[in-house]
């Protein structure tokens, strides 16, 4: 088989599988729906680690055409490959997740009505996901954009029937919109200025470009590649959750359990870093938009890990930690460590997956109550979940020898030695985010797992959250009832996303970032942007590494966030409630998340109606009904009355009309001879 055969067989074996599921279900069954989804996914799978150990083997890199769409005025839409090293990565960390996924979800959605349409659904996602990465111009690039975000509102509304679901689909649509805007505008202006959708010219053209400038306002030049490259990450922060569009993942929380790992760990969230990436050539150009990358990825990391520490939903913490960890992405990619942040990207795929499908795990086991509240004890109930969570919240902190470790702290070592004006603050916010980060995992953690059995209790919380995601069921195990734990296709999944959580960072840390692992894939202008410099020193030793983390300030933040959380809710519980009461005012503030919500609902949403509402009473109802339409028509009404009145039948009226237009004829006619005379 040649390569750009085998290249179009991976996105496509999923979007057969979802075509079979979701048109065909009620044909195929149950079983069939799962297994022909599987089974394609599982086949890009096979074929993504093919490609990977194609490139890892001297593989030339592959960018050509498969399908032109349409030519205008010489400029090409097309659909194109462009597989390298880049590319081949994240093919195999999609289609593994996914597939994890699709297996773990035969056994939590095993009671569902909706089970061939979820099917389908994880399967497109796959698909779309996979177009987004091979993409080889911006035009297919934001085509499976815009698809991963359709599918991903298909998801979070799965259970179409609730509202919360509906409120939370909608929500994330329309703030994806919003950076959806900016990043059309980016595309457009490239477009504009490059001549081209393919990112082999537009890179190529971009150093001659350096000095250009646009003039957004009257008399006022901005960067071109400043404006464009700011408008892209727009894009990015929509799909990435950067602050201040991030409002919609925790609700996101709404839809099924094994979409949260998919969508909101793994793969969609990661789409706008991976673009950025792409996009290097073009961002090492743009000072600006590099600072302004890094202080957004700096305020999300840290402020939303401040929020994590007062959920008790317990899928919810793990959404924000996804937040706080796109932040550290996000500040690699300002610090021009592009290939950290696809490196922690990595990592962080398989650990937070780990981790949502264990929380899914404990949620299935308390039948369906996600009150962290009304958990704890688990351990003996559910070892295997147990330690797979273990696992994934220790690589999740920075734990030595574990995968987020190197990645994490490759992250620290780029932004403290970047010459950036914002790497300052940048620094202050992954490095605190270090010890939040340690201690809202563990807090999860030990009120899951450890300490006295709440489960089975009717106590003053029940009743009081906001609201739990997967509320299709009943909540809770009755009184007496102990948890159970679940069966091989749940714990499965498990164990094999455990394995890279340990592993994967210590193997790939060398080549991925001291080797040439992304050479003529990423560009760094090391001289302007020296960060990379710090971390390659540290990272072509990766025993080295881990054993001198024993030695710096991340690893006893870490470990103090461990010890406290420990501290807090296993052996004085009374604290946190006594710390709560007294921080009344910051409470209310992170129990409101920041009023970030009420900011966009009763801020921009109702002004949006109210400004609305000016426009259809003044200009549709007053000026266009009243006074162009109706206004009109009450004019030819008005002058029909007068003419009317004139139309009586009688000839002497009309000789009478005759004479006196015959007078003012002649009066007119007269005073011109007079005035010419």
């Amino acid at each position: 088989m040649d390569k750009p055969t085998l290249y179009l067989l991976i996105p496509l074996l999923p979007l057969f599988g979802a075509i079979v599921a979701g048109l065909f279900g009620r044909f195929v069954g149950r079983a069939g729906a799962h297994w022909v989804t599987i089974l394609g996914v599982a086949a890009a799978c096979v074929g993504s680690f093919y490609v990977l150990y194609d490139q890892l083997n001297g593989g030339e890199a592959y960018n050509g055409n498969v399908y032109t769409w349409l030519t205008v005025d010489g400029i090409d839409v097309s659909v194109g490959f462009l597989v390298d090293k880049l590319t081949a990565m994240m093919m195999v960390v999609v289609t593994f997740v996914s597939l994890m996924v699709h297996i773990y979800t035969i056994g939590y959605m095993e009671e569902d009505p909706g089970y061939q349409r979820f099917f389908s659904y994880i399967s497109l996602f796959t698909f779309s996901m996979l177009m987004l990465v091979m993409a080889n111009n911006f035009v297919q690039l934001f085509f499976g954009w815009e698809a991963v975000g359709l599918v991903s509102y298909l998801l979070i509304g799965f259970w179409f029937k609730r509202p919360t679901a509906i409120f939370a689909n909608l929500k994330a649509f329309l703030v994806n919109r919003v950076g959806d805007f900016g990043f059309l505008l980016g595309i457009g202006l490239v477009l504009a200025h490059f001549g081209s959708f393919y990112y082999a010219d537009v890179f190529a053209s971009a150093p001659a470009m350096k000095d250009a400038t646009i003039s957004l306002f009257p008399g006022v030049q901005w960067s071109l590649l400043s404006v464009a490259c700011i408008l892209l990450f727009i894009g990015a922060m929509g799909k990435s959750a950067q602050f201040p569009l991030h409002v919609w993942l925790p609700d996101s929380m709404e839809g099924p359990t094994p979409i949260s790992a998919l969508i909101h760990a793994a793969t969609m969230v990661t789409a706008g870093i991976f673009m950025v990436a792409r996009m290097s050539p073009l961002f090492e150009l743009s000072d600006t938009a590099l600072n302004f990358i890094m202080i957004i990825g700096s305020i999300t990391a840290l402020f939303m890990g401040f929020l994590g520490i007062i959920q008790n939903d317990i899928k919810r913490v793990v959404a924000y930690s996804t937040l706080s960890q796109l932040g550290y992405m996000t500040v690699a990619l300002g610090a021009s460590a592009y290939s950290v942040a696809v490196f922690h990207l990595m990592t962080h795929a398989f650990f937070k997956a780990l981790l949502f499908l264990a929380a899914g795990a404990v949620i299935m086991a308390m039948h369906h109550d996600q009150d962290i509240r009304r958990m704890g004890g688990l351990k003996k109930y559910m070892p295997t979940i147990y330690w797979t969570s273990l696992f994934g919240s220790l690589a999740l902190i920075g734990t030595p020898f574990l995968s987020g470790f190197y990645s994490k702290d490759s992250i620290i070592l780029a932004v403290g030695a970047s010459q950036l004006p914002a790497a300052g603050w940048a620094y202050f916010a992954v490095l605190t985010g270090v010890f939040v980060t340690a201690f809202y995992s563990f807090r999860m953690f030990f009120l899951v797992f450890h300490g006295e059995e709440r489960f089975g209790k009717v106590d003053e919380h029940h009743g009081h959250d906001e609201h739990h995601a997967d509320d299709d069921h009943h909540h809770g195990l009755a009184p007496g009832e102990k948890p159970h734990s679940p069966g091989l296709v749940v714990t499965g999944p498990l164990v094999a996303l455990a394995i890279p959580s340990l592993v994967i960072g210590f193997i790939a840390i060398g080549p991925m970032l001291a080797g040439d692992f992304f050479k003529n894939v990423i560009f760094v202008n090391s001289e302007a942007h020296p960060a990379m410099e710090a971390v390659i020193h540290h990272a072509h030793d990766a025993l080295g590494m881990g054993l001198h983390a024993f030695m710096t300030l991340p690893f006893w933040l870490a470990l103090g966030g461990v010890v406290t959380a420990w501290f807090f809710y296993l052996k004085k519980p009374s604290i946190p409630a006594a710390i709560q009461a007294k921080t009344g005012a910051l409470n209310t503030l992170l129990e409101n998340k920041y009023y970030m919500d009420h900011l966009y609902i009763q801020g921009f949403a109702t002004f949006g109606r109210k400004l609305g509402k000016v426009f259809w009473k003044a200009g549709d109802t007053v000026l266009i009904d009243g006074l162009i339409v109706n206004g009109a028509a009450k004019l030819v009404g008005v002058f029909a009355g007068l003419v009317r009145r004139v139309q009586t039948g009688y000839i002497y009226h009309y000789a009478f009309a005759m004479i006196i237009g015959a007078l003012l004829l002649l009066t007119w006619w007269l005073g011109r001879f007079l005035i010419t005379q």
